[in-house]
């Protein structure tokens, strides 16, 4: 698989040559980034053709994608919302004497975080990052169990990380399946979703009419689901290098 860029049609197009059979042309957040997945052996030309005829799909979901709300920048200062599996949960920060952290749920709908005296906003932000992504690990370690029983696919290794145009990824070939950690902040039905969307790779990994039979056949709402999960407002940081895999 090889990777280059391109100007067509005054838009920048990312290109990825792999071994698949049809082309497909993808859109993705936050700012409509443009890639291509090309068979090997497909022409510049056919390529430059597919995205003109596209142009105007693809200008429109890059409008849509820039008129998307964004999450509010975080603070971490008490009364502010934080989310977790789409339940919104009100921080209430106090700082103690001591050198360690703790986050802990009050009730169904507060957040209490205890951070040094010193502590900075950036350090608050790493840590309820870490806090999140546990939570997710924890919740998702059954379900992927469960999906990987139901589908008898199971990933050699799984993993959380930060993703900025995807909630989920497979690797096919090396059985490798990762969740984006902001899925912490969706609801439960959402972070399934994604689940059973990557292992269904590990069957077809192209989204042929065989990988739409499996969302069809374990999860018939799956594309209510999956409209609803992309319509939650993107996160606030914009920067991909805080966003290094």
């Amino acid at each position: 698989m090889n990777t280059e860029t391109s100007q067509i049609g005054g838009i920048e197009v990312e290109i990825v040559h792999k071994a698949i059979k049809n082309l497909h042309i993808g859109c993705y957040p936050p700012e409509g980034r443009v890639r291509i997945a090309a068979p090997h052996g497909v022409s510049d030309e056919a390529i430059r053709v597919a995205v003109l005829t596209r142009m105007q799909w693809i200008k429109r979901k890059q409008t849509q994608f820039r008129k998307q709300e964004r999450q509010a920048e975080r603070r971490f200062v008490s009364g502010e919302t934080h989310h977790l599996f789409g339940r919104a949960l009100r921080l209430d920060v106090q700082r103690w004497d001591k050198k360690v952290h703790r986050i802990l749920r009050q009730g169904s709908d507060r957040l209490a975080m205890k951070v040094p005296g010193d502590g900075t906003t950036e350090q608050m932000r790493r840590w309820m990052d870490a806090w999140l992504k546990a939570r997710l690990r924890t919740y998702s370690a059954p379900r992927i169990s469960f999906w990987a029983n139901r589908l008898d696919r199971h990933p050699e290794k799984w993993g959380i990380r930060p993703m900025k145009t995807k909630w989920g990824s497979c690797d096919p070939e090396k059985r490798i399946i990762w969740l984006n950690s902001e899925l912490a902040k969706k609801p439960e039905r959402m972070i399934d979703y994604v689940i059973l969307h990557e292992l269904a790779h590990l069957i077809s990994p192209n989204h042929d009419k065989r990988f739409i039979k499996i969302l069809d056949d374990n999860m018939p709402k799956w594309r209510s689901i999956r409209d609803e999960l992309n319509q939650y407002p993107l996160p606030a940081w914009e920067d991909p290098k805080a966003l290094a895999r």
